[in-house]
C-alpha cells in the first residue's frame, strides 16, 4: 500500500485501478477462521484498519465531482467500454461509471459488515459502523437518483455508464457487466444484532428519521412479514429495478450463456452499440471469444466472454437477495421457459452452469478444454485441468491464460455447494413448472 492509501493494480502498472474487493477477501478469509467467538478477530481488526486508508483513497481520488459517482478508469474490465476508459477526458467532461460506483457501495457494504461484527466485541466499531452505512445510503441514493434518474435507464431497465459533457448526461447504452455490478452491492441486517449495538442503533435512527430522502434506500421487512425475524435490506436497486435487470440476466439471447452470464449481452451480436465522433466510429459488437481488436490493450475481452470472479460474486449477491425477499421473488429461468424460481434456486442455477464448464461429457471431453482430443483420451492429459482466465460466452472453451487461479479456481466452492444438493431445488422447480404446463 502507498502511503496515501492506494493499492498496487499488478507489477508492471502500480498506478492502475482495480475493483476494490480486498475487504470482501479479508472478511471471507475471516469468515473461514472459524465459527462465532472462535473466529480470529485480531486479523479483521488489522485488515479493517489498512481498509480505512484505502476507501479513503478511493473518495479522494475517484469520486471527482463530490456526488458519490465514481470513475476509477479501468478497473479491470479491459476493452468492456466503447472507449479507453483509462484515458484522460477533455475538459468539462466527466466520467460516472456504474460498476465503479457499484463496486464503491459493495465496499461499503462489506466494510459495514466488518464494523458491526468487531462493535459486537468493542463499541468504539459503532461509530465506524455508521459512517459506512451512510455512505452507502449516499451511494445508493446517487446511482439511482442524481439529477433525476442516476444511472438507472427506466426505458430500457438497466444501469449504465454516464458522460456528464458540460452539464448534459450521456449514457453509454452498452448492455454490459458494469450494468450488473450494482447487483452485487446487497446486505441483510438482522434486528437482533442491531439492538445489541446501542449507538449504531441510536444513530440508525436518527438518520432515518432525519434524512426520509436517503432512507428510501432501504427495505424493511416488519416482523410479521418476516416470520417474526426483522430485517433491513440495503441495495442499490429498489425490487422493481431488480426485477427487471434480472430479466436481462437469465434471458438466453442476453446475457445467460450455457455456462454462466455473459460480460456482454448477445442482442449486441446483431445490434452493436455504435457511436461516432468527428474522427472515427466507435462500436461495441457481442465478441464471445478473444478480443477482434487490439484497442485498450487487446490482452483480455470483457465483451461476451464468461468471467467467473462477477460470475461468483452474483451468485452470492442472488443468494443475499433471496435472505430477504424469499419465495415472494421468483424470475423466469430462462427466459420465456415458464419457469419460475426462487432467487436461491436462480443462485443454484446459475452454479450448475458455471460448474458445466470442467465437467466431462460421457466421451471425457469438458466445455473449457474446447474439443482438444488429448484432454479427453490421454491418460496423461484427461486430468489435468486449465483454469483460464474467460470462457467462450456460446461454447465454453478455455481463453485467456491459462494458470487463473487466482479466480477461476473459485469453481471448486460451487462444486463442492452445487454437489451438496441445493441445484434439488432447481430440479423441483421444474418439475413443479412442466407439471403445471401439462
Amino acid at each position: 500500500m502507498h502511503p496515501n492509501g492506494q493499492l498496487p493494480a499488478y507489477e508492471y502498472a502500480f498506478d492502475d485501478v482495480n475493483p476494490p474487493v480486498h475487504a470482501w477477501a479479508c472478511w471471507r478469509i475471516y469468515k473461514m477462521t472459524g465459527s462465532g467467538q472462535q473466529r480470529d478477530h485480531l486479523f479483521l481488526e488489522r485488515a479493517l484498519q489498512k481498509l480505512l486508508l484505502n476507501f479513503t483513497w478511493w473518495v479522494n481520488c475517484e469520486d471527482h465531482t463530490g456526488k458519490s459517482l465514481f470513475s476509477g478508469g479501468f478497473l479491470g474490465l479491459d476493452n468492456i467500454g466503447i472507449f479507453d476508459r483509462s484515458a484522460a477526458l477533455p475538459p468539462g467532461v466527466t466520467y460516472a461509471q456504474a460498476d465503479g460506483t457499484a463496486w464503491m457501495a459493495f465496499y461499503c457494504l462489506t466494510m459495514l459488515a466488518m464494523s458491526l461484527e468487531l462493535a459486537l466485541h468493542n463499541p468504539a466499531y459503532e461509530d465506524i459502523a455508521s459512517k459506512f452505512f451512510e455512505h452507502f445510503v449516499a451511494i445508493a441514493d446517487a446511482t439511482n437518483n442524481f439529477r433525476g434518474t442516476g444511472l438507472w435507464d427506466a426505458a430500457d431497465g438497466f444501469y449504465y455508464d454516464g458522460l456528464d459533457i458540460g452539464g448534459q448526461g450521456l449514457r453509454i447504452r452498452a448492455r454490459s457487466m458494469v450494468g450488473l455490478v450494482p447487483l452485487f452491492a446487497v446486505a441483510v441486517l438482522d434486528d437482533r444484532v442491531i439492538d445489541q449495538l446501542s449507538g449504531f442503533k441510536q444513530r440508525l435512527n436518527w438518520f432515518l428519521k432525519n434524512r426520509p430522502d436517503l432512507g428510501d434506500q432501504i427495505a424493511y421487512a416488519t416482523p410479521g412479514e418476516d416470520h417474526g425475524r426483522g430485517r433491513r435490506l440495503l441495495a442499490i436497486p429498489s425490487r422493481q429495478r431488480l426485477e427487471r435487470v434480472l430479466q436481462y440476466v437469465f434471458d438466453e439471447h442476453e446475457f445467460l450463456s450455457p455456462y454462466g452470464i455473459r460480460s456482454l449481452s448477445a442482442v449486441h451480436r446483431e445490434h452493436p452499440l455504435i457511436m461516432h465522433t468527428a474522427n472515427a466510429e466507435l462500436r461495441v459488437d457481442y465478441t464471445p471469444g478473444e478480443s477482434t481488436t487490439s484497442i485498450f490493450g487487446g490482452n483480455s475481452n470483457w465483451r461476451g466472454p464468461v468471467w467467473f470472479p462477477v460470475n461468483y460474486l452474483l451468485v452470492e449477491a442472488l443468494q443475499r437477495y433471496h435472505h430477504f425477499y424469499g419465495d415472494s421473488l421468483t424470475v423466469e429461468v430462462p427466459a420465456g421457459s415458464g419457469i419460475r424460481m426462487n432467487l436461491a434456486q436462480a443462485a443454484s442455477e446459475l452454479s450448475g452452469r458455471l460448474v458445466q464448464l470442467f465437467l466431462p461429457d460421457r466421451h471425457g471431453y469438458r466445455p473449457c478444454h474446447g474439443g482438444q482430443a488429448r484432454f479427453a483420451t490421454d491418460p496423461h492429459w484427461r486430468d489435468l485441468i486449465l483454469f483460464n482466465e474467460y470462457f467462450h460466452g456460446d461454447t465454453g472453451r478455455g481463453c485467456g491464460a491459462s494458470h487463473q487461479t487466482g479466480w477461476t479456481a473459485l469453481v471448486a466452492r460451487l462444486l463442492r455447494e452445487f454437489g451438496s444438493g441445493r441445484s434439488l431445488s432447481v430440479a423441483e422447480a421444474m418439475q413443479s413448472a412442466m407439471a403445471g404446463a401439462t
